[in-house]
Order: C-alpha cells, then sequence, then structure tokens
C-alpha cells in the first residue's frame, strides 16, 4: 500500500518561500533501502546552498541531509537493521524534510540508547564534520592554536568542546555578545566579536604575533583573506563552507608569499564515502557524546510546515548551536 506523508519539496531556486510544504507518496523499499519515520530532522546551512542553487539540485527535489528516526519498513536485502529500529544519518540523496522518507541502509547508523533522537538528529552532519575537520583534515595535537569562525553555531560549539579536550587553545569568532558567553561556555578559550574588531589583528596578538596552526572557515568569501593572514608558517587554511559567499579566484602563489601555507576545500561526503568510514566516524562521534564531553546544544525547534521560518533565522544568524525541526 502507498504511503503518503507530509514533505518539503523545491521546485524552483530562490528564498525560503520557494520551500513548499506537501503530500508525497513514499514508496516501497527497494533492494538495499529502508523506509524511516523519522522523530526528528536536522537544519544545516547547506540546505540553504541547495535552496539557492549555489548547490544545485535536480528540480522539483525533496531538501534537507540529516535526520533520525524509526526503521518503518526493510527492502530486499537489508540484513543489518529491522524494522523498530532507531538510526539516524547525514546523507545524499536530499530529503529529510519529510515525515518519512526512503534511504540506503548502508548510509544510516544505528542510535546509541544513551543519544535521544534530536540530539541524534542534529549532530550528525555538523558532528561529524567536525569529527573530520579535527581528527582528519587537520589532526589538532596538544598545544596547538586554532581559530574557529562561527564559534557559536552547531559546527562551531562542538568543535570548540572537542578542540579543547583535544589539548588545542581556541580562539573563535562570534556576532554578539551572548554569542561570545555561549562558545566561552563550550570551550572556547578567546572570542572575538568580528563586527567590532578586526579578527586578523586579534589573533596575532593573542599569539604575540605567530598566528594559529588552523582556521576552519566556514564564512568564505568574506573571511577568506584575513583567515590566510591568521596562521603560522606552513599552517592550515580548512574552508569548508561559504555563508557569505564563494570565495574569489586567487593566485595559488600568494600560499607560498605567505608561509607556505596549506589549503583544502573538504566536503563531509567525501569523508564518510563508504561504509566503514561512516561507521568509523560515527562512533567516535556516538563516544564522545555519550561521555559527555561534548554536549550537543538544540537551541531552536520549529516544526516541518515552519521551515521556511528557520532557514530565515539562520540566515539572519539569529539561531546558536544546532536546530530541530519537528515532523
Amino acid at each position: 500500500m502507498t504511503q503518503t506523508c507530509k514533505a518539503i519539496r523545491v521546485y524552483a531556486y530562490g528564498g525560503p518561500e520557494v520551500l513548499s510544504y506537501e503530500d508525497v507518496d513514499v514508496g516501497t523499499p527497494q533492494d538495499g533501502q529502508i523506509r524511516v519515520r523519522h522523530t526528528a530532522i536536522g537544519l544545516n546551512y547547506i540546505d540553504i546552498y541547495m535552496r539557492t542553487g549555489l548547490y544545485p539540485l535536480t528540480l522539483p527535489s525533496p531538501i534537507g541531509m540529516e535526520g533520525a528516526g524509526i526503521v518503518e519498513e526493510l527492502g530486499p536485502n537489508v540484513t543489518d537493521l529491522k524494522v523498530g529500529d532507531r538510526v539516524a544519518y547525514a546523507s545524499q540523496p536530499p530529503g529529510s524534510y519529510a515525515e518519512q522518507r526512503l534511504i540506503a541502509a548502508d548510509r544510516v547508523v544505528k542510535i546509541p540508547d544513551a543519544i535521544p533522537d534530536e540530539t541524534a538528529a542534529t549532530m550528525m552532519l555538523q558532528g561529524l564534520t567536525a569529527q573530520y575537520l579535527l581528527r582528519q583534515t587537520y589532526v589538532v595535537q596538544p598545544g596547538d592554536t586554532i581559530l574557529m569562525h562561527a564559534a557559536a553555531g552547531g559546527v562551531g560549539l562542538i568543535v570548540c568542546q572537542w578542540a579543547k579536550h583535544l589539548g588545542a587553545t581556541v580562539i573563535g569568532t562570534v556576532g554578539s555578545a551572548k554569542k561570545a558567553e555561549l562558545a566561552k561556555a563550550h570551550g572556547c578559550h578567546h572570542t572575538i566579536l568580528y563586527q567590532q574588531e578586526n579578527f586578523k589583528d586579534r589573533v596575532l596578538e593573542l599569539t604575540n604575533g605567530q598566528g594559529v596552526n588552523v582556521v576552519y572557515d566556514s564564512i568564505g568569501k568574506d573571511t577568506f583573506m584575513n583567515s590566510l593572514e591568521c596562521l603560522k608558517k606552513r599552517g592550515t587554511l580548512v574552508t569548508f563552507g561559504n555563508s557569505s559567499g564563494p570565495v574569489p579566484a586567487f593566485e595559488p602563489a600568494l600560499l607560498g608569499k605567505k608561509g607556505s601555507l596549506y589549503l583544502t576545500r573538504p566536503t563531509l561526503f567525501d569523508y564518510i564515502n563508504t561504509r566503514e568510514n561512516l561507521s568509523k566516524m560515527a562512533a567516535e562521534l556516538f563516544d564522545i557524546v555519550a561521555s559527555g564531553t561534548v554536549k550537543i546544544e538544540v537551541n531552536q525547534r520549529y516544526a516541518l510546515k515552519d521551515v521556511a521560518q528557520a532557514h530565515v533565522d539562520l540566515e539572519a544568524r539569529k539561531t546558536t548551536g544546532s536546530t530541530v525541526i519537528v515532523p
């Protein structure tokens, strides 16, 4: 029997108004697939990139990359899951903005008993991103100093806590005094209010002119050049997002002139490209959250029908930590 549910679809690129709340047919799980009934859905900046066309979709399209829920139905040849299992994911193709969906079984992981669904739904994309940033792209060592842009955001709060646990000194940029307090409460040693002070000058002041080992930059265009200026010789700039717009083209020789710098533009989906990688990364993430070392802050909740407002608030930088969409 065909399952019908409420979901968000996008028919044209644009502002939050293009998010259409409607009835859709879920379908039957095919070979290697499962049907998941969502209990919580994550909100991420990549959803905005897709809605605006910066990351193109095949229109009309579902949207949303992250969720948690209950396995309702198994397709053929799914052997490591059963109906009733709690699972979470952050995966292509988009489609988490829905009450139910079909997804490949090898793209989900079981949620440990110690972790609530809301936490799981908002920690997969942001938490796995923090894992690869700190543990793979640049392996943070005790004694390192790092600069984290958007330190009070979802990824930022996780990175601040985890990096402090790894023995790093954490400098974070934030947009307000309230966000500065939040970042400090989550392991950020020094906060910089980027609207009131030049973050490059402040970083160099805090590091006695030495700079930092690594900059984690999800802002993009507005911060890129000054982020390079914050690095030690042979430091690493990890540009993993572009909330202010894509970074303009530049001459690679600049990296040599500024101290033989490293530059990388990673994406989560290249790190979780195999089942083995996904399982290992998720296991480390679940362990550090379950231990209490890293706390996932769910600070906003929106009904699925109100997801357009969630996008408005995220783009206006009104949100902190993680946001749950409730189906």
